[in-house]
């Protein structure tokens, strides 16, 4: 088990982390979300060692490890930039750490080739990284770091570089693979969608700082908080200021959205409320939906989908579509707000919970 307990870190006058308190478990698969600069590779090398917190300490199996340097703990880090020792084969890379951890040769054969073979590098074995690929060199530095049978797996970005067929794959084997050893899987990504593909438990950052943990599809659902609901939506989240009113909403022109019956016995006052793109839609899909209408600003089609931006009441929407959907820039649409998928905040960005009744 691996614990961080109120870690801070700050260089400088720059606060990098701020107070992290973190439980990972073994076995475990773990995804730090969040954007450029939110923390997650700095959170990466406090948890491997290669930095020391400026206060907190950091545990693994019941042991205070707070200073211990990496070199002396059992951790694997690939990083989107690949690191491979140039003059070795691929072979002989991917060998490297069972050759110094000592492993009779027969073992370390087994173990470079089934690696090789789940990340499709068998062809290459007898190259060197610099006559390979940018995915293929990565495909080495992972592979190094699945036969070092570490306690601690580090994940960076990984399969930034790779194309997307074998992304997919890895995104679905490599979780498996730690897993099935009892590694602590740590996996950095600023994409919502591969936190989501990953599965695993989410840690959502922003500015050093973990505004929630738990269960991704969890977190991605129940956002504790507008920050964290932010961090998991790509495209942007679509929010608004609207005033509660009795048992609605009060959108611009007199529309009213029902508030969920979940949440009917909130207090009339002015909430932010936030949906996902793929819950506005062009087409009414249920009858509790709302509809309104809104400008077209720009239409962005990608071949199977469509995102289409919309102004409302001065507020940009951004709405996620199948198919090619084409509009002409000022255009006004009608499209539909779901109640059943709205987020309900409060002044302060909180996520707005059902009142307890009395006793």
């Amino acid at each position: 088990m691996l614990e961080l307990r109120n870690v801070t870190k700050t260089v400088g006058a720059a606060e990098h982390i701020r107070d992290v308190s973190l439980t990972l478990q073994h076995g475990s698969l773990n995804v730090l979300l969040g954007p450029t600069l939110s923390g997650k590779t700095s959170l990466m090398r406090l948890m491997a060692g290669l930095d020391v917190p400026t206060s907190g300490s950091v545990w693994f199996d019941g042991q205070n490890v707070t200073g211990v340097p990496v070199q002396k703990r059992k951790i694997a880090m690939v990083y989107q930039q690949f690191i491979n020792y140039p003059a070795m084969t691929v072979y002989e890379n991917i060998a490297s750490p069972l050759r110094v951890a000592g492993t009779e040769q027969a073992k370390i054969d087994k173990e470079v080739r089934n690696a090789a073979a789940l990340l499709k590098l068998t062809p290459y074995l007898d190259r060197t990284p610099l006559s390979l690929s940018g995915g293929q060199q990565q495909r080495t530095a992972l592979a190094r770091a699945i036969v070092k049978n570490a306690s601690l797996v580090l994940l960076d970005e990984p399969l930034a570089n790779l194309d997307y067929k074998l992304r997919e794959e890895l995104r679905a084997e490599l979780p498996k693979i730690f897993a099935a050893a009892g590694t602590i899987f740590v996996y950095a990504t600023t994409e919502p969608h591969e936190a989501l593909l990953l599965g695993g438990n989410t840690a959502t950052l922003s500015e050093g700082r973990i505004t929630q943990f738990g269960p991704t599809i969890e977190v991605f659902r129940k956002p504790a908080d507008l920050v964290t609901a932010r961090t998991f939506a790509d495209p942007p989240l679509n929010t608004i200021v609207l005033a509660k009113k009795g048992p609605d909403f009060l959108l611009d022109g007199g529309v009213k959205l029902p508030v969920p019956a979940e949440l009917s016995g909130i207090a009339d006052a002015n909430y932010t409320i936030g949906f996902q793109p793929h819950h506005l839609s062009l087409e009414r899909p249920n009858a509790l939906a709302v509809p309104v209408r809104a400008k077209v600003t720009i239409t962005e089609i990608t071949g199977s989908e469509s995102f289409i931006h919309l102004d409302f009441a001065d507020v940009r929407w951004v709405m996620l579509t199948h198919g090619i959907r084409h509009f002409e820039p000022d255009e006004v649409v009608e499209v539909f707000i779901d109640p059943r998928h709205i987020m309900v905040f409060d002044e302060h960005g909180r996520a707005v919970s059902a009142p307890k009744l009395a006793a």
